[in-house]
């Protein structure tokens, strides 16, 4: 049964898109989304402590996609379901075992050099 409350339904619109976009479930949300932010992140980072680019990539990159697979459950619940399930221990599993692994892919482009630093970057 589909809610009734208009601002419960506008509420998770507004979550389930932000989700999508920062989930890893679009072809085009890596490049232009979630590397670009993991990648500011990294370079911020790397400013206090340059061997950390890597790590900071890598925690960035991940967050990014648990964060938008979980925004984007709790969103669709939220515009699909009267009754407020909770978010599971299974669907967070899932949702870290996906991220986990489209953060290897990006690893891997730091490794054959697809990724790195800035040049300009100080240090």
């Amino acid at each position: 049964m589909l809610p009734t409350d208009p601002g419960r339904r506008l509420r998770g619109s507004v979550l389930a898109t932000v989700g999508f976009v920062l989930s890893p479930l679009s072809w085009w949300n890596d490049l232009l989304v979630n590397v670009p932010l993991a990648y500011a992140f990294a370079t911020v980072v790397a400013l206090a402590a340059r061997d950390q680019f890597l790590p900071a990539l890598v925690v960035g990159y991940w967050l990014t996609n648990v964060v938008g697979l979980v925004l984007l459950h709790v969103g669709a619940q939220d515009v699909v379901s009267e009754e407020g399930r909770s978010y599971t221990k299974r669907a967070l599993l899932t949702d870290v075992v996906l991220a986990v692994g489209y953060t290897v892919l990006v690893v891997a482009a730091v490794r054959v050099g697809w990724l790195g630093l800035p040049a300009g970057l100080p240090g």
